[in-house]
């Protein structure tokens, strides 16, 4: 090789490294999915504010938003909203920098939420470089072309599969594994969950109901009876399937209405299942599992079921119970993980609601602060409630579920709350995560869309 040629290679190698660096960047920098990048709620963005000033960091812009609970995913810097205006289920994307609608793509709807929530759907997008992924709140799965919001294919979950009437609508977040999109159906008696291919939305495997469930004693329940299996069994819960390698076997680990399954996503074979639930019939499974090596602490909030912290062996077909205890009961939040230590607000309701932070290997709660909001309050108190995290620049970044915005340093020993801010276009109810893209931070409620601009000054 001569001189000018190892030069050029020189160049050629540099100039593939900094792309290939420029593009990490910038994939950290988006938030394309539920609870962000690798669905952990955790953004490895820097340069941001380190405290909130008083009046508030700077609005970039706050625009009116439909109905539902679905957080926006963000993506080379486009927006994309999952929302309700009026009879329709509206995709829309927006310039993620200055709020402007780009596209829309609206189909009818007619669901009426039995509890009487709002009527918006409640599943974030999936953003991929091409395709938009959205399951709505009457279980009608999309795949649009992300550049124009045309429909590439679509599923009606509803009539393809028997599927029982949940309690709050459809509000599972798909996943995407590879070229699957993984989907928690509910479908009776054996479809609980489904493997669509991404492509196509070829219906790939179906798996987890009858066969893996029949059979199992219903742990925690009073006498622990053995499960026959009713074919009208609602499946479906509010928790997002999660994605994880133990023991070098990958697991798709669903936290359902029954409990803890895990699949392979390849065939859908199930690894093993672990229930998990309350007694009342009125109740829900909607936290995201979190993965710490080989252990899965997955929580509720309804009548005391607590948490438990469950050890995979190491052929990957059982668990083993670490510890139970109602040291966390989460309502629809994923807790943050840092350094063995779980932050996360806990509490079924509103006048139930703390801020603690667990140690997760025992189950220890390390700090508590009461959040709890009072019923039929007619003013704003003063309280984040149950609100949501995410983690950013060694800061957690807190959206109560009135609107107020937190800054708190994720420490163990106690409780440091940095400063907080009220959000003046936002009121109860805000239950959709925050969201960070671009040092960019995207808050919404059942009314309004608002985006700050949270780089450091």
């Amino acid at each position: 090789m001569t001189p000018r040629s190892s030069g050029l290679h020189r160049a050629r190698w540099l100039l593939v490294t900094l792309l290939a660096l420029a593009s990490l960047l910038a994939d950290a920098a988006d938030w394309p999915r539920f609870l962000g990048p690798d669905g952990t709620g955790i953004s490895t963005e820097t340069g941001l504010l380190s405290t909130l000033p008083k009046e508030g960091p700077p609005l970039l812009w706050s625009i009116p938003a439909g109905t539902g609970y679905s957080a926006p995913s963000v993506r080379e810097g486009e927006l994309v909203l999952h929302h309700r205006l009026g009879d329709q289920e509206v995709v829309e994307a927006f310039d993620a920098r200055t709020g402007r609608s780009r596209w829309r793509t609206a189909d009818p709807t007619t669901y009426q939420d039995p509890y009487g929530y709002n009527n918006g759907p409640r599943c974030t997008p999936i953003l991929t470089a091409d395709k938009v992924y959205t399951f709505g709140v009457e279980g009608r799965l999309l795949c649009l072309d992300r550049a124009t919001g045309k429909k590439l294919w679509e599923r009606e979950t509803a009539k393809d599969w028997t599927i029982p009437a949940a309690f709050f609508g459809v509000g599972s977040t798909p996943l995407l594994e590879g070229d699957r999109l993984i989907v928690m159906v509910g479908g009776q008696t054996n479809s609980g969950m489904v493997a669509f291919d991404a492509a196509t939305g070829k219906t790939l495997w179906e798996s987890v109901g009858q066969k893996n469930w029949d059979g199992l004693p219903m742990l925690g329940f009073r006498g622990e009876p053995i499960i026959h299996w009713p074919t009208w069994e609602k499946q479906a819960s509010y928790s997002s399937p999660v994605a994880a390698t133990i023991h070098g076997r990958r697991h798709i680990l669903c936290l359902m209405r029954q409990g803890l399954v895990s699949v392979n996503p390849t065939n859908g074979e199930v690894n093993f299942s672990h229930w998990f639930r309350s007694e009342a019939r009125d109740s829900v499974n909607a936290m995201n599992p979190v993965v710490l090596g080989d252990k899965i602490l997955i929580s509720g909030a309804y009548y005391r079921v607590g948490s438990v912290l469950l050890q995979v062996q190491p052929d990957g077909r059982s668990v083993t119970q670490v510890w139970r205890s109602t040291s966390l009961e989460m309502h629809w939040m994923t807790p943050i993980l840092k350094e063995g230590n779980l932050y996360a607000f806990s509490g079924r309701n509103e006048p139930d609601a703390r801020l603690r932070c667990v140690e997760m290997l025992t189950g220890k709660v390390r700090w508590d602060r009461d959040e709890s909001w009072p019923p039929h309050s007619a003013e704003q108190p003063p309280v984040f409630g149950r609100g949501s995290f995410l983690m950013a620049d060694g800061k957690l970044i807190a959206l109560g579920e009135g609107g107020m915005l937190g800054l708190f340093k994720p420490n163990p020993e106690a409780l440091e709350e940095i400063s907080r801010f009220q959000v003046p276009d936002l009121r109860y109810p805000c239950w959709a995560a925050p969201v960070l893209s671009e040092k960019r931070l995207y808050l919404r409620n059942e009314r309004r869309l608002v985006c700050y601009d949270f780089s450091a000054r």
